[in-house]
């Protein structure tokens, strides 16, 4: 079969190449890939930024397509059948905090950028019927974490004013949609006034662009604070958060790209009550609750640009710039 595999011996550090299909075994379902979507670390992967990489493995988290063969006749069932998978293995049993054997679809095994791919029957989920291939292999990873960082580490509720930093890429996207159908009033922040204007098409009160030095005082005059904030970036725009976050409100990041905080302001920390939390993709159980509230809601998953497999290179190297606006897509 046709994959996209990590080679860190070529320029583009990834080649489109042929790999042999295994013997299924156990409870696995062989899924025919129709489209995958990449992740950041997809493209961390390729620059060596991400821990445990190894040349030969097919990358890609995200995916949807046919069960066209099962390990055994009690599987039967699920071919022919359209699924979306669900990229987070080995969470455990605490759904407080993912296991040590805790591990992502597409390194260190084998990923979705492939014709086939094969992995245990409990990952594997109906394709949303109102959703297209590109929109359901856009879904699982970013709205796994989203999903989690919204309705479980921070326990949404109605009516609450949040702010989704970064807007722009998956994760991001889907925190903004999945508060917006919870009946939040959602506020985004980017760098980009294109992203501003198509954040506020989808229903966002007010967008703020973070490279304004003003754009805290602005968000705290416009809002009076926010209940509940998202990140990704962490760095030292944690103390412009921690300005703008209602005493008694809550902070929640689930990536840290800007590296750790130079200062912190921890005076206003205790002070103001505040909760800063942490938090990662999900377990199934949030897994299945996250599919269950986009069906509940019909969200499409906002896309980017589709590339074909052969075109792989240049949808990494879109990813790599942080110029799109939703999901890169493969379509295999």
């Amino acid at each position: 079969m046709k994959a996209i595999v990590l080679n860190r011996h070529t320029d583009s550090k990834i080649e489109l190449t042929e790999i042999a299909l295994p013997h299924l075994s156990g409870e696995q379902v062989r899924v025919q890939i129709k489209a995958a979507a990449l992740n950041h670390r997809d493209e961390w992967c390729r620059q060596g930024l991400y821990p445990n990489i190894k040349d030969g493995v097919i990358l890609g988290s995200d995916g949807a397509g046919i069960v066209l063969d099962v390990a055994h006749h009690g599987l039967n069932e699920w071919l022919g059948k359209e699924v979306i998978i669900n990229p987070a293995l080995h969470w455990g049993d605490d759904e407080k905090v993912q296991g040590k054997d805790f591990q992502i679809l597409g390194m260190p095994g084998h990923g979705t950028l492939a014709e086939f791919v094969d992995v245990d029957v409990n990952r594997i989920f109906a394709k949303p019927a109102f959703m297209n291939w590109e929109e359901a292999a856009a879904l699982p990873l970013g709205g796994l974490t989203a999903y989690r960082a919204l309705m479980v580490q921070s326990s949404l509720q109605k009516g609450e004013k949040v702010l989704v930093t970064g807007f722009g890429g998956g994760v991001a996207q889907f925190a903004a949609q999945f508060a917006l159908a919870a009946g939040a009033e959602v506020y985004i922040s980017s760098s980009s006034e294109n992203k501003i204007a198509s954040a506020l098409a989808l229903g966002i009160t007010k967008g703020f662009n973070y490279k304004d030095e003003n754009w805290a005082e602005e968000a705290l005059k416009e809002t009076g604070g926010f209940d509940l904030i998202i990140d990704s970036a962490m760095g030292d725009t944690i103390n412009n958060l921690i300005h703008v976050v209602k005493p008694g409100g809550r902070i929640v990041f689930y990536g840290a790209t800007k590296g750790n905080p130079s200062g912190f302001n921890a005076r206003k920390v205790f002070w103001n009550q505040l909760k800063i939390i942490g938090s990662t993709m999900g377990s199934d159980k949030d897994f299945e609750e996250m599919l269950s509230f986009v069906k509940h809601h019909q969200i499409h998953p906002v896309i980017d640009q589709v590339f074909l497999l052969e075109e792989a290179e240049k949808a990494f190297d879109r990813m790599k710039l942080g110029q799109q606006l939703g999901k890169i897509v493969i379509k295999i």
